[in-house]
């Protein structure tokens, strides 16, 4: 799928109200509006909305996030924390967007070969 389409298609959403455990694995976007503990693995996006709250490690090409996070991030191209974000972990990026209000506690490494 070509980049300009790829952030039309969403391929799975958590959506508000429901709660995942586990370990998640998909190629393309996944959407969490609700609870998820576990492991994420993309090499495409990962969005977190405004109530959304995961308690994981992620591993993606572009992970975007308005909600809660508790764990570590890797990606392999961009982090963007939107002022909603609350993020406790490490990240570990290329690039790094951080709006003003986010509540960020860990450590950031800015890695131009993120793996």
């Amino acid at each position: 799928m070509a980049h300009t389409e790829e952030h039309l298609a969403v391929n799975s959403i958590i959506g508000e109200g429901a709660e995942f455990n586990g370990e998640f694995k998909l190629s393309g976007l996944l959407r969490i509006d609700g609870i998820f503990r576990g492991t994420i693995k993309t090499d495409g996006k990962v969005l977190i909305g405004k109530s959304g709250i995961v308690d994981t490690d992620i591993r993606a090409r572009v992970v975007i996030a308005g909600g809660e996070i508790n764990g570590n991030i890797f990606a392999t191209e961009r982090v963007t924390l939107l002022a909603s974000c609350k993020m406790k972990g490490d990240i570990i990026t290329p690039k790094i967007v951080m709006e003003e209000g986010v509540q960020f506690e860990g450590n950031c490494k800015i890695n131009p070969i993120s793996r």
